[in-house]
């Protein structure tokens, strides 16, 4: 690629980053985005990421002002309950549910579910309609230097970007933040999480339900029908060995294995998808901002996949900074802006990665005496209305009511 200028360059096309070109793209600046690797939009394509990404009611504003929400819709499952089960008796049976029901904040769903992979070829797709952004794939950054005025990137092919700001969407090991000299607290768990997709005789009736025993948890997202059967995605997370000797389990060891896993609430699994595996960790930059840089995603936060925090905290980073690119754009990537995008995400992803962490270290719990506590805390939390209430506006990423008022 010849030496160029643009007002904004996305280090990283995932989701996240090809998201933030499309919502940048479409308010007008001019958008330069990069990756190492193709985007692999077929579902049945090798190295297609068969994981799924449930985006919440916030998140669909910042689809809608980026040209997506219209694509994406016909291919949503909507989320309009979220049972949590708990499963943590002697046997592999519920013996407590408890649901959340979106129809008591909106008559909205809690969010829409989609396939990564039709995530991806539907941004795509976006990307080709706006002549202002340009997306190039088998590109990597590798240099950083900036100034007051401008920052220069240091391509993989040896040419060189000038931009006023780039916007870090390089994953948890962000080459752009390690060039920025900005360190990150990291957490592991020795959990490793098997993503795939499966089919079932029993209906989901777009229900999301996350089932805790030990390891971590089970989670079935509602799918759209496959062959005329009901379909979910599945992220199972569990201790590391235990998940890598799963992923390696011939298919009918393994379809038993998780079936007993699920309490057989949805009847027999079947594996709908190959099998995708990856490590748990929690990390978070002690900085989302540097000059002329912008950390959004896993360039800023990691959280382990519980209540489906990850995309959406993404998707909130860029919100945020697309709002501040439109109230100055004269100011677009100076200390100013930067200064108050760290401002008004740090806290925020802060609170949702200790709570996440929580989350996961109870869903670990093996003792009896702690998964008996977990079941009586989740049946606590829910017998009270208020406290209810507000952990299911926290999990849509909303202020409450009387917040929205004022």
């Amino acid at each position: 690629m010849a030496d160029q200028k643009c007002d904004i360059f996305i280090s990283g096309g995932g989701i996240a980053g090809l998201t933030a070109a499309a919502a940048f793209g479409t308010a007008g600046f001019d958008v330069i985005c990069i990756d190492p690797a193709p985007p692999v939009t077929e579902r049945a394509a090798k190295g297609a990421d068969m994981r799924t990404t449930a985006m919440l009611q916030p998140a669909r504003r910042v689809l809608q002002a980026a040209g997506l929400w219209e694509k994406l819709e016909p291919h949503a499952s909507p989320l309009q309950i979220m049972r949590i089960v708990d499963a943590g008796g002697a046997e592999p049976e519920p013996r407590l549910t408890r649901d959340f029901d979106a129809a008591d904040l909106s008559d909205q769903p809690f969010g829409w579910n989609f396939p990564n992979w039709l995530l991806r070829r539907e941004i795509m797709s976006r990307l080709d309609e706006l002549p202002n952004v340009h997306f190039h794939a088998g590109l990597g950054a590798k240099t950083l230097f900036t100034r007051e005025g401008e920052a220069r990137v240091g391509l993989s092919d040896g040419s060189r970007l000038r931009t006023r700001l780039v916007i870090a969407a390089d994953g948890r090991q962000s080459p752009m933040r390690q060039a920025a000299g900005i360190d990150v607290r990291t957490t592991r768990y020795g959990q490793k999480a098997l993503a795939f997709a499966v089919t079932h005789p029993i209906p989901h009736e777009n229900v999301s339900t996350e089932i805790h025993r030990t390891g971590g948890p089970f989670t079935l997202v509602p799918l759209p029908d496959q062959q005329g059967l009901p379909c979910s995605a599945v992220v199972w997370m569990d201790d590391g060995p235990l998940s890598q000797a799963r992923h390696d389990m011939d298919v009918a060891t393994f379809e038993a294995e998780m079936s007993d896993r699920s309490c057989h609430l949805f009847g027999p699994l079947t594996l709908a998808s190959p099998r995708s595996i990856w490590p748990i960790i929690s990390q978070q930059a002690t900085r989302l901002s540097g000059e002329r840089l912008a950390l959004i995603a896993e360039a800023a936060h990691v959280v382990p996949p519980i209540g489906a925090q990850g995309l959406n905290m993404s998707l909130a980073d860029t919100a945020t900074l697309l709002s501040l690119a439109q109230e100055r754009p004269e100011g677009l990537g100076d200390r100013r802006m930067l200064d108050a995008y760290h401002k008004a995400r740090y806290s925020d992803i802060a609170l949702r990665v200790q709570g996440i962490d929580l989350l996961n270290r109870a869903s670990q719990m093996r003792a009896p005496l702690l998964r008996d506590a977990r079941a009586a805390g989740l049946n606590a939390l829910y017998s009270l209305a208020p406290v209810r209430k507000t952990l299911m506006q926290m999990g849509l990423g909303v202020k409450a009511a009387s917040a929205q008022s004022t």
